[in-house]
């Protein structure tokens, strides 16, 4: 991790420590130009701008990222713009997929594009079996020597990665995280209590459950919330890794109304809304997905207003949004 601070009335002072992975990493929105080619302009400035709020690292092409839709070149050229852009940062690249030759691949790509880490979505679709996410997982880090961060989204894969199968990747000294976005709080936990002897960092992948993975032992946040919010985000997680969890638990409730409304419609549809509106970038996303209906752009405008005034007061329409419970 690093120590970096920001001068915003949300600064947190804390100790660096020996953790892998610690703090906010914001998985990144990929801004798309109005032909449906990649603002690498627009990028550059957010990943200096995150920079500059005091995040720990960032993430770029993930599912926040549309990682899905573009080409391998593409990825990488993403990954080459955000590790130019930033100085002091890790960047941590999504390079998971289904296939594992293609995964190694792409892990192999982005070491060679300057990547500081690799966060690995586990195979979706096929839904294999434990041994198949053992030898997954082992394979690249077996090949590629840079810290990996194990992902697991069932809401997106189809299938969660065994406790047991973790625990198991946590002890290869290259496998030295893993992002929660399962939405289950008991698995994190025990994740947590059975990796305290290796080097393993356990991250928040669920924007909702931050500070109760925080709670729990893990180490920070691979977050949606943090590109529209980077300063509140890391200071709250920075005032819970610090100790004071009456200032986290003030900052969780004042992000929540926003967290609601990044997953009003599949992530990053929403979120890209509010970095359009935010100035980062335009509001375009590649097919399949489409743009943040009409009805909640208004809202999401409105309650970004809200966070620049100061503290947000949640509307009727994001109190009854259901939440997709995954931050990638």
């Amino acid at each position: 991790m690093t120590n970096a601070t920001t001068t915003t009335p949300y600064a947190t002072d804390r100790e660096p420590t020996d953790e892998p992975f610690e703090g906010v990493y914001p998985a990144m929105t990929t801004p798309f130009t109005g032909e449906n080619g990649i603002d690498h302009d627009q990028l550059a400035e957010n990943a200096r701008d995150l920079e500059r709020a005091g995040v720990d690292g960032v993430v770029p092409v993930g599912s926040t990222g549309e990682s899905a839709t573009m080409t391998h070149d593409e990825h990488i050229e993403v990954v080459e713009t955000v590790r130019d852009a930033v100085d002091d940062v890790p960047v941590i690249a999504g390079t998971g997929s289904n296939n594992t030759a293609e995964a190694l691949s792409l892990s192999r790509r982005a070491a060679e594009a300057g990547a500081d880490g690799l966060l690995l979505i586990s195979p979706y679709y096929n839904k294999p079996e434990p041994e198949g996410f053992r030898a997954h997982y082992r394979t690249i880090a077996d090949a590629v020597d840079l810290p990996q961060i194990v992902y697991n989204v069932p809401s997106r894969t189809g299938r969660s990665i065994p406790v047991d199968v973790v625990v198991d990747l946590a002890e290869h000294p290259n496998v030295q995280g893993y992002k929660a976005a399962s939405g289950d709080l008991n698995r994190i936990s025990e994740i947590v209590e059975r990796t305290r002897g290796e080097t393993f960092s356990v991250l928040s992948g669920d924007d909702g459950l931050t500070l109760p993975t925080l709670a729990v032992g893990g180490t920070g946040t691979i977050s949606v919330v943090a590109n529209v919010e980077p300063e509140r985000s890391c200071a709250m997680v920075g005032s819970a890794l610090s100790g004071d969890y009456d200032r986290a638990r003030e900052l969780h409730h004042e992000l929540a109304p926003l967290v609601r409304a990044l997953f009003a419609e599949t992530n990053p549809i929403p979120v890209t809304e509010a970095m359009h509106v935010r100035d980062r970038g335009g509001p375009h996303v590649r097919s399949p997905l489409t743009r943040l209906s009409a009805d909640r752009r208004e809202e999401l405008r409105d309650l970004l207003a809200a966070y620049e005034e100061g503290t947000p007061e949640e509307t009727e329409a994001t109190r009854e949004t259901e939440t997709t419970g995954a931050s990638e």
